[in-house]
C-alpha cells in the first residue's frame, strides 16, 4: 500500500508540473473579475514595434476588466510578432489579431466598459457591430490607437488607455508593421 501511495505521489507531482506547463501554454481566457491593481501606482504598456516604442498609460480605475485582459495578454506574450493588420490614415492603427485578417482573436470577448473619450492617441478595443453585438462587448485581443481625436466613437467603444509617448511612432505605423512585444510597467 505504501508503495502505491509513493507511486501516486510521484505521478501527481509530475502531473502538477506538466499541468503548470500546460497552463502557461494554454490560450488566454476572458477575465471575469479584475486583477488587483496597486493603489497610487501607474500602469503603462510599452508597445515595442518595428518602427519604435509606443507608451500608453492604462486606466484600471475606469476600465478594470479591459486593462486586466490587456495586461494578461501582454504578459503571456500573446502580442509578440503580431502585425498591425489595419491602418486607416487620419483615423486608427489596429493590431492584436493572431490571424492578421481582422477576424481573429483569443476566442472570447470582454464586457464593455464604455465611458472615456477618444482623444488623439486613445488606446481602445475593437469590437463587432451592434447588429451582432448589441451589448457592445469588446474584442478579446484586437486594439486600436487613434491617429486623431475621434469623438464620433465616444459612447460606442471601450477606451482603456492613452498614448503618453510615441505618438510620432503611431503616425509611422503602416499595415503589416509588427508588434515585437508588449511590456507592462508599474510605477
Amino acid at each position: 500500500m505504501k508503495k502505491i501511495i509513493s507511486i501516486l505521489a510521484l505521478i501527481l507531482a509530475s502531473t502538477l508540473t506538466a499541468g503548470e506547463t500546460m497552463h502557461k501554454q494554454a490560450g488566454p481566457t476572458e477575465p471575469t473579475k479584475p486583477m488587483t491593481f496597486e493603489t497610487g501606482k501607474t500602469y503603462e504598456a510599452i508597445i515595442h514595434t518595428t518602427k519604435g516604442d509606443i507608451i500608453c498609460q492604462l486606466y484600471p480605475e475606469k476600465a478594470p476588466l479591459s486593462v486586466t485582459n490587456f495586461v494578461q495578454l501582454a504578459q503571456m506574450g500573446y502580442y509578440n510578432g503580431l502585425k498591425f493588420h489595419r491602418v486607416v490614415p487620419n483615423f486608427v492603427i489596429q493590431g492584436g489579431d493572431p490571424d492578421g485578417t481582422g477576424a481573429g482573436g483569443p476566442g472570447y470577448t470582454v464586457a464593455a466598459e464604455i465611458g472615456l473619450p477618444h482623444q488623439k492617441g486613445a488606446l481602445a478595443w475593437a469590437r463587432q457591430g451592434d447588429q451582432v453585438n448589441p451589448k457592445k462587448r469588446s474584442s478579446g485581443s484586437q486594439f486600436y490607437i487613434t491617429l486623431e481625436a475621434t469623438p464620433f466613437l465616444d459612447g460606442e467603444y471601450t477606451v482603456f488607455g492613452q498614448t503618453i509617448q510615441g505618438q510620432d511612432i503611431v503616425q509611422k505605423i503602416r499595415q503589416g508593421d509588427k508588434i515585437e512585444k508588449v511590456d507592462i510597467v508599474i510605477k
